[in-house]
C-alpha cells in the first residue's frame, strides 16, 4: 500500500524573481500566505516555478530556503525532474540532503523518450534518492505521456508515491487505479478538473490557482475529500472564470500577473516567457 504524501491541496509555487536573481523577501511573503491558509503541501521549483530557467545553484538555494522557512509546517516537495536523467538524479540526491519531504519528477521533454526510456529514467532517479517520488504526467508541456501500463510498472518502485496527473482526460484516473491499484495516490494537475478527478478517486490537487487563492482551493479539496460533492461543485464553479483566465497564456505568465494585481508581486517571468498582454491584465483585473 502506498502512503500518500498529502491529501488535499498542494500549491505549485511560483518563483519570485528580480533582475538579479530570486526575490527571497517576496518568496517569504508568498510562503507565509500558504502556511496561514493551511495547505497540505508545496511544490518548489516545479513547472510553475520556472525550474527550466533556474541554475543548479539557484535551485539548491531555493529548496534549502523553503525547507528552513516552512520548518515542517507543511510537506515540501522539490521539483527535480528534467530531460537529462543523470542531472535529475543528482538533483534528487541534493533535495534529499537538503531536507525536502518528497520529489516531483516531470517526464523528460524534447528528447521524447519511449516508454522503455521512461522506465529507465525513473528507475535511475529512484535508485539515486530514497525520498517518496511523485511522477508528473503533463503531455501538453512535454509531448511525452506516461501510459497507464508504464505507470503500473513504475508503481512497483519502492519510493514511487503516486502521480501528478495533468492529462485532462478524467478517465485516466479510473484506468490508473484499475492498473496500479485503488490505493495508488493520484493528484489532479488541472485546476479546472479538481472536482471530477477527486470524484473519481484522486486525493487532491497540485494547484496553480492556490498561489493566489489557497483558502478557496483548500476548501474545494476538503469538501471533495469529505464526499460533499454538491458543495465542491459550487466551489469549482465559483473559481472557474479565474481558472480559465489563468490558462489564457503560458503558465506562469497569468498567475504572476494576477499575484501582482492582488498585491503579492512576485516579479517577472524569466525569458523566454514575456509579460502578460494588456487584454489579459484587464481580464484578470476584472475578475479580481
Amino acid at each position: 500500500m502506498k502512503t500518500p504524501i498529502f491529501r488535499g491541496t498542494c500549491t505549485a509555487l511560483v518563483t519570485p524573481f528580480t533582475d538579479c536573481g530570486i526575490d527571497y523577501a517576496a518568496l517569504d511573503r508568498l510562503l507565509e500566505t500558504q502556511l496561514e491558509a493551511g495547505v497540505e503541501a508545496l511544490v518548489v521549483a516545479g513547472t510553475t516555478g520556472e525550474a527550466a530557467t533556474l541554475t543548479h545553484e539557484e535551485l539548491v538555494a531555493l529548496i534549502a530556503h523553503c525547507v528552513r522557512f516552512c520548518e515542517g509546517r507543511t510537506k515540501l516537495i522539490a521539483g527535480t525532474g528534467g530531460n537529462d536523467t543523470r542531472r535529475a538524479a543528482e538533483t534528487a540526491r541534493a533535495a534529499e540532503a537538503l531536507g525536502a519531504d518528497a520529489l516531483l519528477c516531470v517526464t523528460p521533454y524534447y528528447n521524447r523518450c519511449t516508454q522503455a526510456g521512461l522506465l529507465a529514467h525513473y528507475e535511475a532517479i529512484s535508485a539515486a534518492a530514497s525520498l517518496p517520488m511523485l511522477l508528473y504526467n503533463v503531455p501538453a508541456r512535454t509531448n511525452v505521456r506516461i501510459e497507464p501500463e508504464t505507470c503500473a510498472a513504475l508503481a512497483q518502485l519502492p519510493n514511487t508515491a503516486g502521480i501528478k496527473e495533468a492529462d485532462p482526460d478524467v478517465g485516466r484516473v479510473l484506468k490508473l487505479h484499475a492498473l496500479c491499484g485503488e490505493d495508488f495516490p493520484i493528484y489532479c494537475g488541472c485546476d479546472d478538473r479538481i472536482l471530477p478527478f477527486m470524484a473519481c478517486g484522486a486525493l487532491g490537487a497540485v494547484s496553480v490557482l492556490s498561489n493566489l487563492r489557497p483558502k478557496a482551493v483548500k476548501e474545494l479539496t476538503d469538501a471533495a475529500l469529505r464526499g460533499e460533492y454538491g458543495r465542491a461543485l459550487s466551489l469549482q464553479r465559483e473559481q472557474q472564470p479565474l481558472i480559465e483566465a489563468l490558462s489564457a497564456a503560458v503558465n506562469p505568465i497569468p498567475i504572476k500577473a494576477a499575484l501582482a494585481l492582488a498585491g503579492l508581486d512576485c516579479g517577472p517571468c524569466r525569458l523566454p516567457l514575456t509579460p502578460a498582454e494588456p487584454a489579459l491584465l484587464e481580464r484578470l483585473q476584472a475578475l479580481l
